[in-house]
Order: structure tokens, then C-alpha cells, then sequence
């Protein structure tokens, strides 16, 4: 299993490329963007655990890039570690007040930077702030943007279970049940790209079930390419003969279904609530009445 995903940020080649090289090592899966907007691309597109970013960039400063990424609601919870050539205090505090959770200059130890890594992203699934597997926003994070719901308006929230996955995980094993909730994270993150907007949220309440928070004009659009794409591409992660038998056999004869979605939908523009219990006990029995 992957250590994590390490998004680095810096258009010099030789820098970039032994970063790469050391942390993939390391056991961390590693991008690299050598530009400020297709960073931040990448990073609506699949979201990384920890970013390594240069302030010096060819389109835009790493300054310009933070506070994108801290007032984007999908990005503003990864943990970003400033690397630079500046090492003045107005620099640093500069890069802090942003939002950084922390600064290293170049030249650096490549040692102090691993810790650094290291202690970042364990710190943010310590503090149940991120899932390891996804590393999608968690319990905590998702309960402070309930708790915004109840200050906004023109929402809607999905509760997005997975069903049957207990039977899948003891026929496959755990991490092939860690990459269904990959690739699940994966493909509402293409939805909301495609659907929703930048200020949606999505994150992973428990091990099977995902939040989706979004203003899209067009939710219906939405969680019916979601259920079309994921029965469709599911199929994938079962064998040939799961795939044609339609199910997993068990120990008793009896098949567990090939892997399906619930979800349950609550909105604003049709509820009132009180409280972000309210919501979520509302949102989670519209989900079991799929099921």
C-alpha cells in the first residue's frame, strides 16, 4: 500500500526529477507540475495528500497557488509544504498566513524534507482530518462543512454507499477493496468536475460511504451518470466468472450481488433543518430506503 500521493509543484527539472526519484522510494506515489494552473488541475482532478510546492513558477507564484487552493472547498484541507529559495521572515510568514503548514528553503536536507512529509500526513489522519485510503476529507472535515449548510443555501447533499462490499473484500482481500474505494473517489471527483462546481465537497463518512455536497444545477444528471459509470466499470474489479454469474459465490451456495450504489439525497430547497443531526439522520434514511 502507498504510503500516500505527493503532488510536487516546481518547474526545475533536476529538482523535481530527485524528488520524484526519493520519495517514490520512499513508497509515495508522486506527481509532478511544473506550472501553477495545471497543478491545480491535477489537483481537482485527483486529489493528493500532501503538496510540495515551489513559490518561483513560470505562470504564477506558489503564493497565488495556496490561496487557490485553500479557498477552493475540495483542495483547502491538503496539507502544502512551500519550498523555496527565499528565506526572508516576511517570506515565510507571508507563505504562513496563507495557510502553509510549513516552509523549507533551499538548498534543504532531503532527510528533514522526508520527515517533514511524513509528519504532515500522518498528523492529518491522526486528527481524523483525511481517509487514508482516499485521501478524502474525513469525520471531522465533513462535519464542519454540515455545519456550513446550515448558513448557506441552494445545496443538496447525496449520501453515497457502496453495498455489498463485505462479501467482495473476503473473496478479494483488502486492498482490492481499498482500490474500489479509490476508484469510487475517483469517479465523483470526474462527476463534480463535469456537474458541480468548485466550491463542492466531497468526502468519506466510513469506510463504504462518501458525502457529496454540491450546488449543481443538474444533481439528477449527476447521480444517474454516477450509478451508470460505476455499474459499469465495477465489473471490473470482480473475475470472469463473478462478472458472469452476476455475484460472489459463499460458503452456503448463495451469490452476494456484484457491487451497487445507494444514495440518498436531502436539499435545502426542500427541507428545512435545524441542525446538521437533522440532516444527516434525514439524508441516511433516504439512503437505507434504496437499499
Amino acid at each position: 500500500m502507498s504510503n500516500g500521493r505527493i503532488l510536487v509543484i516546481e518547474d526545475d527539472f533536476d529538482i523535481a526529477n530527485m524528488l520524484n526519484i526519493f520519495f517514490s522510494q520512499q513508497g509515495y506515489e508522486v506527481e509532478i507540475a511544473t506550472r501553477g494552473h495545471d497543478a491545480l488541475e491535477m489537483c481537482r482532478r485527483s486529489l493528493p495528500d500532501l503538496i510540495v510546492l515551489d513559490i518561483m513558477l513560470p505562470d504564477m507564484d506558489g503564493y497565488d497557488v495556496c490561496r487557490d487552493l485553500r479557498t477552493t472547498t475540495r483542495t483547502s484541507h491538503i496539507p502544502i509544504i512551500f519550498l523555496t529559495q527565499k528565506d526572508e521572515r516576511r517570506d515565510r510568514i507571508a507563505g504562513l498566513e496563507l495557510g502553509a503548514d510549513d516552509y523549507i528553503t533551499k538548498p534543504f536536507d532531503i532527510e528533514e524534507l522526508k520527515l517533514r512529509v511524513k509528519n504532515a500526513i500522518t498528523s492529518y489522519r491522526h486528527r481524523n482530518l483525511t481517509d487514508p485510503r482516499t485521501g478524502l476529507p474525513s469525520a471531522r472535515l465533513i462535519e464542519d462543512q454540515l455545519r456550513t449548510l446550515l448558513r448557506s443555501s441552494g445545496w443538496t447533499l447525496l449520501q453515497i454507499g457502496i453495498d455489498h462490499t463485505e462479501p467482495f473484500t473476503d473473496a478479494y482481500g483488502f486492498v482490492a477493496g481499498d482500490e474500489v474505494m479509490r476508484f469510487t473517489a475517483l469517479l465523483l471527483n470526474d462527476l463534480v468536475e463535469e456537474y458541480g462546481t468548485l466550491d463542492d465537497f466531497i468526502g468519506q463518512a466510513s469506510s463504504n460511504t462518501f458525502i457529496l455536497i454540491t450546488n449543481s444545477h443538474d444533481v439528477g444528471a449527476l447521480v444517474s451518470q454516477l450509478r451508470d459509470r460505476f455499474n459499469t466499470s465495477i465489473l471490473a474489479h470482480y473475475s470472469f466468472i463473478d462478472r458472469e454469474q452476476g455475484g460472489v459465490s459463499q460458503a452456503d451456495g448463495a451469490l452476494a450481488p456484484i457491487m451497487q450504489l445507494s444514495v440518498g439525497i436531502v436539499s435545502d430547497k426542500t427541507q428545512r433543518f435545524s441542525d446538521i443531526r437533522e440532516i444527516t439522520e434525514t439524508v441516511a434514511e433516504m439512503r437505507r430506503s434504496e437499499q
